[in-house]
């Protein structure tokens, strides 16, 4: 009778998910990945494509096809609904599905700071393809909008447009939109000039940027608001609704608020009935485990740890690839060499840097201790976000599109899609000689 294979079921195509399925390519298992969507994303760009530089094909790719020549996986398009870790299986809302190795990688979402009911609806954040497709309408529609409103107030209202959370997200986002209303959109938008567009970040703490340096984080703040983004530290967001925003006791008509400001892990995370930090975040063991059940690993966004150096271990891309990659190790290891579980080496986070850019030619970076700041931080990042992307084919559409972008200076996915309904108090006299620009 031929020798059981070990059943490794993973849990989330982000990019964990995916470096432990390829660190188990060679290994004498089944490896199940499972995911709601049938694409890995690339997130750090997802901001580009809601400001229009990019669209959702350009930084998705399809689940089968970086796994086509793996012959020990299998792509199951399935959301998880629970996990026992007792009895070593998951349930979706059609099967159940053991297994003898476990990996939770679903990340993380936004946090609202208990305002979700109230908020969500006016403010979407930034995690998801249909995230970014939504704040693109919005964006879009905003202009439209403001192109053919009469009344001024109603008018300056949609040309209003908050970020919410001063981190990279949010920092990326404003510059996009400032961009925007200094590309050649004004050209099609004959009512309208970009000193008419308002975009406003606001962050809670002292500084923007405060994974960075304190330097970076000013030399940021500084190019924001050369590029004409009013940034406002120490600001708290207290209300939100239809029509604006409560920053403190200030209130801002705007029709376009966007969230930036908080993350919440994966709500899977609680399935497993063990302790969780304020984030929801599984605080692990050194080895990636889950407290009790050395069988089961929670990597990536939705992982609390601090690792053998003492480092806490950022929410990071980098960092969640790394951990993809030791997992992988581990199970190779105890499958091929059977390397029992207390010889487990524990993770150790290997910084690499951050980067971060804030508009066209614009970036900030510190890597190892070496901190700069301008065009060859931004030249740096966009090399690096390239490198990362999983395919050529994705490679080269967004280095083809960030070329075309660079020199015309327009965006080229500019589509509204899906239901929108424009919301016009006084619509303009649509007849050629009453346009004026104002």
């Amino acid at each position: 009778m031929p020798t059981r294979l070990p059943n490794v079921l993973v849990i989330g195509a982000g990019f964990a998910g995916v470096k432990v399925c390829q660190g188990l390519r060679h290994t004498p298992v089944h490896v199940a990945l499972l995911d709601r969507n049938n694409y890995h994303l690339f997130q750090p760009l997802l901001y580009q494509v809601a400001s229009a530089a990019l669209s959702a094909a350009d930084i998705a790719f399809p689940i089968r096809q970086i796994f086509r020549n793996q012959s020990n996986i299998n792509i199951v398009l399935a959301e998880v609904k629970d996990i026992d870790l007792v009895r070593r299986v998951i349930r979706t809302d059609d099967m159940e599905i053991d297994y003898d190795y476990l990996v939770v990688a679903t990340g993380a979402t936004h946090s609202y700071f208990g305002k979700a009911d109230e908020w969500a609806k006016y403010a979407p954040g930034l995690k998801r393809v249909e995230d970014a497709i939504e704040i693109r309408k919005r964006i879009l529609l905003a202009y439209e909008e403001a192109d053919n409103e009469l009344d001024e107030a109603s008018r300056r209202a949609k040309l209003t447009f908050v970020v919410v959370g001063g981190g990279p997200t949010g920092t990326e986002l404003a510059g996009a939109l400032r961009e925007i209303a200094a590309e050649k959109i004004q050209e099609d938008y004959r009512t309208i000039v970009g000193s008419t567009v308002r975009v406003i970040l606001v962050e809670a703490n002292d500084r923007i940027m405060k994974q960075f340096p304190p330097s970076l984080s000013e030399k940021a703040k500084k190019s924001l608001e050369r590029m004409g983004v009013e940034v406002r530290n120490n600001a708290r967001v207290t209300e939100i609704d239809d029509e604006g925003v409560c920053v403190g006791d200030e209130r801002i008509p705007a029709h376009n608020v966007f969230w930036a400001a908080g993350v919440q892990a994966s709500p899977l995370g609680k399935c497993l009935g063990v302790e969780l930090d304020r984030a929801g975040r599984v605080k692990v063991n050194p080895d990636c485990s889950v407290p009790g059940h050395p069988e089961a690993f929670v990597i990536g966004d939705q992982a609390s740890l601090t690792d053998a150096k003492g480092v806490v271990v950022p929410g990071l891309a980098p960092a969640a690839m790394q951990m993809g990659k030791y997992v992988a190790k581990i199970i190779r290891q105890e499958v091929t060499a059977h390397v029992p579980v207390e010889k487990r080496q524990p993770f150790v986070y290997f910084d690499k840097g951050m980067l971060a850019t804030i508009g066209k030619a614009r970036a900030i970076a510190d890597i190892r201790g070496w901190k700069f700041s301008g065009f060859f931080a931004w030249v740096l990042w966009s090399v690096v976000h390239l490198m990362f992307l999983i395919s050529f084919r994705n490679k080269l559409l967004v280095m083809i599109n960030w070329i075309f972008t660079y020199i015309f200076d327009s965006k080229g996915a500019r589509l509204i899609t899906g239901d929108f309904h424009p919301r016009i108090k006084h619509m303009r006299d649509v007849t050629p000689e009453t346009f004026s620009v104002s």
